[in-house]
């Protein structure tokens, strides 16, 4: 049977654990996502912040097609070139002194709280077990992920909980600062929360955190998987605040722009601990990712890209709060930082995303009732504007819809 007439394989075959809208796409270029029926969708949710440089960027495109004449996958047991270079490229432009490479952010998590853990055991301190994290955080679906975050829902029906695992209201230092005693290993946290529904960090608070854990004696780890690479308009979330450079640091979403790849990133001292047989993986860092991953990566890395990124977000800024101020029935609060963008919403999140879809407009749904835009970087004024323009419509579905 040829791929042509190869039939659809029915849904009710995939283990039902996604709400999914009733869309399919077949094909994408930048920020437009097609149907196989031709149908245009402006894509200001980039696959959750993943699709960083749009759809089929063609530097990106032609590193995956010209890595994958050559070779896909070897073993970790031999040197692979393009890890050295992409992590050398992730190292000269952070704090980074060394990188552990993964297929995904939740990968990238274990990682770090392992390497916390790990830390603190190779300094004679096998005591320092606790991972301080905070409510309305989403690290990962591994069961040491969840529990890091401590969301109810991801962690019902799971059996036990896994010891070790503190959570603290989102932004409170002083609950922080009394927390952090001699069982601390690390903290964790999202500079700017995504899925929690679009907070950011006050760059005050960054670095009273950094303070915080350098008088404790505790690791601080921070989740830079959506808000990092670009996503707030510098090239990591941290970088707005100063003295808060983190002793880990987990990426992934944009590094790939779609290709799975994720990446822990760590000092020289945090890592001392994970020496050879302490940690693993079959496929991460394979050759492919990494090709795909270092021309993403030094594409985001352009001041031009951020530079748009600051721009984009400027307007976003600007024109979201005339929104809020002509549909105060709809929007609550603008929120987040750079182009992960927040509206908490007064109808239902679910309901509006609906209303944005029959705009032909694809946004992503958050906590505390927010949607989220969380577009290409390199998203257009055009298209920005387009983008207001079918949230304005979907908040004039959303009054009707409500004055019904």
């Amino acid at each position: 049977m040829s791929l042509q007439s190869t039939p659809t394989v029915p849904e009710d075959h995939i283990l039902a654990v996604y709400n999914r809208a009733p869309l399919a796409f077949e094909r994408g270029v930048g920020a437009r996502l097609y149907t196989a029926e031709g149908e245009a969708y402006l894509d200001c949710l980039a696959g959750i912040a993943t699709t960083g440089l749009g759809h089929c960027h063609p530097k990106v495109l032609q590193a995956l097609k010209d890595q994958a004449d050559k070779l896909w996958h070897v073993s970790n047991i031999f040197r692979i070139p393009g890890q050295e270079a992409l992590a050398g490229r992730l190292c000269e432009e952070t704090f980074a002194d060394v990188v552990f490479f993964t297929n995904s952010g939740t990968e990238a998590i274990e990682c770090a709280l392992k390497t916390a853990r790990k830390f603190h055991w190779a300094n004679g301190q096998p005591e320092r077990i606790d991972i301080i994290g905070f409510e309305g955080a989403f690290h990962g679906r591994s069961y040491a992920a969840v529990y890091a975050a401590g969301n109810p829902s991801y962690v019902e029906g799971f059996g036990p909980p896994l010891p070790g695992y503190v959570h603290l209201p989102f932004g409170d230092l002083d609950a922080l600062a009394a927390a952090l005693g001699p069982t601390t290993a690390a903290v964790i946290i999202e500079p700017v929360q995504g899925e929690g529904g679009a907070r950011a960090l006050p760059e005050a608070d960054l670095t009273r955190l950094r303070a915080l854990c350098d008088e404790h004696g505790v690791l601080l780890i921070y989740d830079e998987i959506q808000c990092g690479l670009g996503r707030t308009g510098k090239l990591f979330a941290y970088e707005w605040a100063e003295n808060a450079t983190p002793d880990v640091m987990c990426v992934a979403k944009a590094l790939g722009d779609g290709f799975p790849v994720g990446a822990c990133l760590a000092s020289a001292r945090a890592a001392k601990g994970m020496t050879v047989g302490s940690h693993g993986s079959t496929y991460g860092g394979n050759p492919l990712a990494m090709a795909v991953g270092l021309a993403a990566f030094n594409e985001i890395c352009r001041p031009e890209t951020l530079a748009n990124v600051r721009e984009i977000a400027g307007y976003f800024t600007q024109a979201l709060k005339g929104l809020q101020d002509r549909y105060p029935d709809i929007i609550a609060e603008i929120r987040g930082k750079g182009l992960l963008v927040g509206v908490r919403l007064i109808p239902n999140n679910r309901a509006f995303m609906s209303l944005a879809r029959d705009e032909h407009l694809l946004i992503a749904g958050g906590g505390d009732n927010c949607v989220r835009l969380l577009p290409s970087l390199l998203l257009t004024p055009e298209e920005a504007r387009e983008a207001i323009e079918k949230l304005e419509r979907a908040c004039e579905a959303a009054r009707r819809k409500a004055a019904a």
